[in-house]
């Protein structure tokens, strides 16, 4: 294939990666946000493999390529089909780690090719980069992965701290004393030194990073393996790798931004793993006057409302009540009652998790209502209905200051007329800390898994 067609070939890639950028950022157009950037990115894979190997005939190299592609294609559907919509989050972690491990294998083989003085020290430095960003990413994404998965618990310690200054101090003095040959290492040896201080060191960084922000270390994670292949795509001179990872790299770093944003918290605290405190039953240290409730209860409220809340958190994807709710929402309906969900920007455990999952119920995106466009007028609601949140309607977040959360913006369900929490419990949520709510006057608990408890309310209200 020529130069002049193959660029064209990238130059409609790049462009359906920014459609699909844009579309994404829709919940009715995302669903056609994936197709155009993957139908992108298979016109970029094609028209490459056919600049490469046009003319030479089928060789090994080619089938070897050819293998690995149908290998991936098929792993990658099979696992996507089988995950449940709560392991979206270890899903997207795995796949980063995926790709942190290519850009990783790409530095490392690409080192056996220099030899001699083919390439300036700058050159040999950004490649050790894009192999060191890589393999953080893999080893952090795998951690993350297990974390998320509940196969690995938090390991919050002055050890892990200091083991990880030490690492990332390590991995400068390195690059930097064998540039200026106080240390005479050849580059492969100083490949084989920096991947397995980069490797450490991803691991002690999500080490002790709490649960409630691993959203943001997925999401920056994410735009670390963005820049490694970016990176990576200078070395090549691969205009696609180039442009393809500039996009995952800035989109990550503006989405983490923006989640640190929602929960008013930095970067460098999430990053260390730094909270207030372990949080106190209440502000003034009263035990909370926990209110239980019955089925028949919260459907007479129900049925005397004209404004209904639901607002859906981690529990509800746990419980698979996705469904029920929609069918609730129609039925209300049907009795003139309004009904809105309302989102928090962190509900569940990735941004958008809420918004897929309610979309998968066939509920309407008109209906979804993020936090910031109705918190102010969550007064009007005659009923609030919780579902699976916690920390997202926690009151402490404004007003104890030896919370967690303090200073998170929080969805004001405590203005509603009536609030309804379904739990099956008194656990509590990701910050480990009380919610203040339960101990509010218009706050109720129906004690009951959430998918039963919708079903019998379902059912109560169609015989009334």
């Amino acid at each position: 294939m020529e130069t002049g067609v193959l660029e064209i070939c990238y130059f409609i890639a790049m462009v359906s990666f920014i459609i699909g950028l844009k579309y994404l950022s829709n919940p009715q157009k995302s669903k056609y946000g994936n197709i155009i950037a993957g139908f992108g990115m298979g016109i970029a894979i094609i028209s490459t493999l056919i600049s490469v190997f046009l003319g030479t005939g089928l060789n090994i190299n080619m089938i070897l390529i050819l293998i690995a592609i149908t290998l991936g294609m098929l792993i990658g559907r099979r696992m996507s089909d089988k995950a449940a919509m709560t392991d979206m989050p270890q899903l997207v972690s795995y796949f980063n780690a995926m790709g942190g491990g290519c850009a990783m294998l790409l530095g490392v083989l690409e080192a056996q090719n220099v030899t001699g003085e083919v390439y300036m020290r700058s050159s040999e430095v950004l490649l050790l980069i894009a192999m060191m960003i890589g393999s953080m990413s893999f080893s952090g994404s795998i951690i993350a992965y297990l974390k998320l998965s509940g196969k690995m618990a938090d390991k919050k310690s002055r050890f892990v701290m200091i083991f990880s200054r030490l690492a990332l101090l390590s991995i400068v003095l390195v690059v930097i004393l064998s540039s200026f040959k106080v240390i005479d290492v050849s580059l492969t040896q100083e490949m084989i030194i920096l991947l397995i201080l980069a490797l450490t060191y991803g691991v002690v960084f999500v080490f002790p990073i709490g649960g409630a922000d691993m959203p943001v270390v997925i999401s920056l994670l994410n735009s670390f393996t963005g820049i490694a292949t970016a990176l990576a795509g200078i070395m090549f001179g691969n205009i696609i790798m180039i442009s393809g990872g500039i996009f995952v790299g800035a989109s990550g770093v503006l989405l983490t931004l923006l989640m640190c944003k929602a929960m008013n918290r930095s970067l460098w605290k999430v990053l260390a793993g730094k909270f207030k405190g372990n949080g106190v039953q209440s502000s003034d240290g009263v035990e909370m006057d926990i209110k239980p409730t019955t089925v028949g209860e919260v459907c007479t409220k129900l049925l005397c409302a004209n404004k209904v809340a639901i607002i859906p958190g981690y529990g509800l994807a746990v419980a698979q009540a996705q469904h029920l709710c929609n069918q609730l929402e129609k039925v209300l309906a049907e009795k003139d009652i309004e009904v809105d969900y309302i989102i928090h920007p962190v509900a569940g455990r990735m941004p958008g998790h809420m918004n897929v999952l309610l979309a998968e119920a066939d509920v309407h995106y008109d209906k979804l209502k993020e936090m910031e466009e109705v918190n102010d007028e969550m007064g009007t609601y005659d009923v609030a209905i919780v579902v699976g949140a916690n920390d997202v309607v926690n009151p402490a977040a404004e007003n104890d200051e030896n919370s967690a959360i303090y200073g998170m913006p929080i969805i004001k369900a405590y203005n509603c007329g009536s609030v309804i929490v379904i739990k099956r419990g008194m656990s509590k949520g990701y910050a480990g800390i009380e919610n203040l709510l339960f101990g509010e006057p218009n706050c109720q608990l129906l004690f009951a898994d959430a998918k039963a408890a919708l079903n019998d309310i379902l059912n109560e209200l169609k015989i009334i």
